[in-house]
């Protein structure tokens, strides 16, 4: 595989630091200063690679969504029945442990709040929420099909479950401690198993 060339390396560390700085003081107050200083480079270099703040909001849009990604296909590639995948799938979102990125998670969530006010943030925020929505409606369809039950079902089930995981975001991070640590996973699994066995 070849190295990442320099630009690309470069943007993806002030892309970090967006998401660290944003994490910690919201998106207002995360300046180009701050996230130049974050990654150790100078706010001109910023500029260099990024022509605005937005520009950078826009890239950790995509950032965050492509590690929710790699993180459900590392853990379905370990899933042997229909059932499991979906659960790979809320794992992926929620669950503690390796991987897991509270300040992704508190990025996503003022993100939510830029996409209201920004076109071009909400565009590319519910281009995201499309696809992942659109990746979680199949999930419920396989499993429902495994189940013998009618996969028509799918897409309102498929939609309650991904506005747990979005409120299970919101809580964390607007109300910590409002969901006990480490149950929202388990959880919203055991929701998803009520809702496959309430449609069968």
């Amino acid at each position: 595989m070849p190295r990442p060339s320099n630009t690309t390396e470069r943007r993806g560390e002030i892309v970090e630091a967006m998401l660290r700085v944003m994490a910690a003081r919201g998106y207002a107050k995360a300046s180009v200063s701050a996230i130049a200083a974050r990654a150790g480079l100078t706010p001109g270099l910023v500029h260099y690679h990024f022509r605005n703040k937005q520009e950078i909001l826009l890239a950790l849009v995509e950032r965050i969504a492509a590690a929710v990604r790699d993180r459900f296909e590392a853990r379905a590639s370990q899933a042997e029945t229909p059932r499991a995948r979906l659960h790979a799938f809320l794992d992926a979102h929620l669950a503690a442990g390796e991987g897991a990125d509270p300040d992704a998670v508190a990025c996503w969530v003022a993100l939510g709040t830029e996409a209201l006010t920004e076109p071009k943030v909400g565009e590319a925020y519910r281009e995201v929420v499309r696809g992942q929505l659109g990746v979680l409606t199949t999930l419920v369809e396989d499993a429902l099909r495994a189940e013998g039950a009618d996969p028509e079902h799918a897409p309102r089930l498929a939609a309650g479950l991904f506005a747990a995981i979005e409120g299970a975001f919101r809580l964390s991070v607007i109300a910590p401690g409002a969901i006990p640590e480490g149950s929202a996973a388990e959880t919203v699994r055991a929701m998803a198993d009520g809702l496959l066995r309430g449609a069968s």
